[in-house]
C-alpha cells in the first residue's frame, strides 16, 4: 500500500492537493488525528493500495506529538511519503482576501496575520520531516495538480524522483528547489534577432549554444558536480530531488541545459522527469 501524509498551510492548496490524490486513485481522509493513523491504515490495508491522510493545523493538539506519531507509523510502513504545500505569506494574505475565506486559527479572536504566524510554528514540524515541499506562490490550481500526480501519484520504483527544471531569473526563482545554478553568465542567444523566435529545444538554439565553449564547460561541470553528489543524496533515502537551473527569460540558455543534463542522466536513473517553467506557462 501506498501511504501519503499530507499537510500545509491554510491557503496553500493543500485541498487542492488532496482532491489530485482522490482523482488519481487514492483513498483520502481529510483532517485525521495522527493517533489514529495507523488504525486507519490496518483496516484499509486489504481495501485499497494507496491512502492518503491530510494533517494540520486545525487540530493543534494533535501536532504536538507529530514527530513521535510519525515515527511510530514509519516502524510498521516504512515506504510512507510526507508532502507539504507551502507559500509565501503575501501570496497567503492575498489568497485569503480575495476568497474571503477564514482562517481556520481566526476563532481564537487573532489577527489573520497572527493566525499564520501561529499555524506557521505548529505545523513547522511536519514541514521539517516533509520529503516533498511544494511551493504554490507561482502555481496555478491546475499546475499544482499536475505536479501531484507527476510527482506523487505515477508508478515508478523506489529510487529518488529527479527534476530537472528551467525558469527564468525575472519571473522569481524557484523556491523548492534543492540546487539553483545561474546559467546567465553564459551567450545570450535573444540578442540574436534571428534565434530569438526559438527556444532551447529547437535546432537552431541547440547549435548555436552546442557551439560555445563556455556554454560545454558549464554543461560539463554541472555534469560532474551530479554525477558525484546525486549518488550521496540517494543513500539518505531521499525521495525527491529537484535541481534547477536559470537564464534572464527562461527560454533559451536554461531549457538547452536542463535537456542536455535530461540527455545524460536520464540513462542513468530510473525517475528522471524535466519541467520548462515558462515555456509550460505559455503552451
Amino acid at each position: 500500500m501506498k501511504l501519503v501524509i499530507l499537510s500545509g498551510r491554510s491557503g496553500s492548496g493543500k485541498s487542492v492537493a488532496l482532491n489530485a490524490l482522490e482523482d488519481s486513485g487514492y483513498y483520502c481522509i481529510d483532517n485525521l488525528p495522527m493517533a489514529l493513523a495507523l488504525e486507519v491504515r490496518n483496516r484499509h490495508f486489504k481495501h485499497t493500495d494507496a491512502l492518503a491522510i491530510s494533517v494540520d493545523a486545525r487540530n493543534p493538539n494533535d501536532l504536538v506529538h507529530f514527530t513521535q506519531e510519525l515515527e511510530r507509523i514509519k516502524t510498521v510502513h516504512p515506504e510512507l511519503k510526507v508532502i507539504f504545500t507551502d507559500a509565501n505569506e503575501s501570496v497567503l494574505l492575498k489568497r485569503f482576501s480575495e476568497t474571503r475565506r477564514r482562517h481556520p486559527l481566526t476563532h481564537m479572536g487573532i489577527s489573520l496575520r497572527d493566525a499564520m504566524k501561529q499555524e506557521e510554528q505548529l505545523i513547522a514540524p511536519i514541514r521539517a520531516a516533509a520529503d516533498l515541499v511544494i511551493n504554490t506562490s507561482s502555481l496555478t490550481p491546475h499546475e499544482l495538480r499536475e505536479q501531484i500526480r507527476s510527482r506523487v501519484t505515477k508508478n515508478g520504483s523506489s529510487n529518488m524522483d529527479i527534476l530537472f527544471t528551467s525558469f527564468g531569473f525575472k519571473h522569481g526563482a524557484p523556491q523548492d528547489a534543492d540546487f539553483i545554478f545561474d546559467a546567465r553568465c553564459l551567450p545570450n542567444p535573444h540578442w540574436v534577432a534571428e534565434l530569438r523566435p526559438f527556444t532551447g529545444r529547437d535546432a537552431p538554439i541547440q547549435e548555436y549554444l552546442g557551439a560555445d565553449s563556455q556554454v560545454m564547460e558549464y554543461i560539463w561541470q554541472l555534469r560532474v558536480f551530479l554525477d558525484t553528489w546525486l549518488p550521496e543524496f540517494a543513500k539518505q533515502d531521499r525521495s525527491y530531488f529537484t535541481f534547477a537551473v536559470g537564464c534572464t527569460g527562461g527560454k533559451h540558455r536554461s531549457v538547452y541545459i536542463v535537456e542536455k543534463l535530461n540527455e545524460h542522466f536520464a540513462g542513468l536513473y530510473p525517475n528522471v522527469q524535466i519541467r520548462h517553467r515558462q515555456l509550460d506557462k505559455t503552451t
